[in-house]
């Protein structure tokens, strides 16, 4: 299984209203039928960089599913947060491939 990790810096001007429009972005994205789930989570880590950082965790079905994903819906999904805050944020991408999970079990 693969997971497509999204991290995005936001500017604290647009947070407020960046986050509404991702809570109705990523029901779109898992609409496009490639991801089984999303996670979004705010990432904790005090730095110099401004402003305030999610990382939004789509967890696909396969690896064809996922390039599937970028050949038929990336570039106009992506168009859409672009062109509604372009300099107000900065995103970048990567690819996780779940080796092992774990769960703890309780008697």
């Amino acid at each position: 299984m693969y997971i497509y990790n999204v991290t995005i810096n936001v500017d604290d001007t647009i947070h407020d209203e960046w986050l509404l429009w991702m809570r109705a972005h990523i029901p779109q994205v898992l609409a496009t039928g490639k991801f089984e789930k999303a996670t979004l989570t705010k990432v904790l880590v005090e730095d110099d960089i401004e402003g305030q950082t999610y990382s939004i965790q789509y967890r696909s079905y396969s690896r064809e599913a996922l390039d599937a994903y970028y050949k038929e819906d990336a570039e106009r999904l992506r168009a859409e947060g672009l062109k509604k805050f372009a300099d107000k944020m900065l995103a970048f991408r990567t690819e996780l491939q779940i080796v092992d999970e774990y769960n703890v079990k309780f008697k």
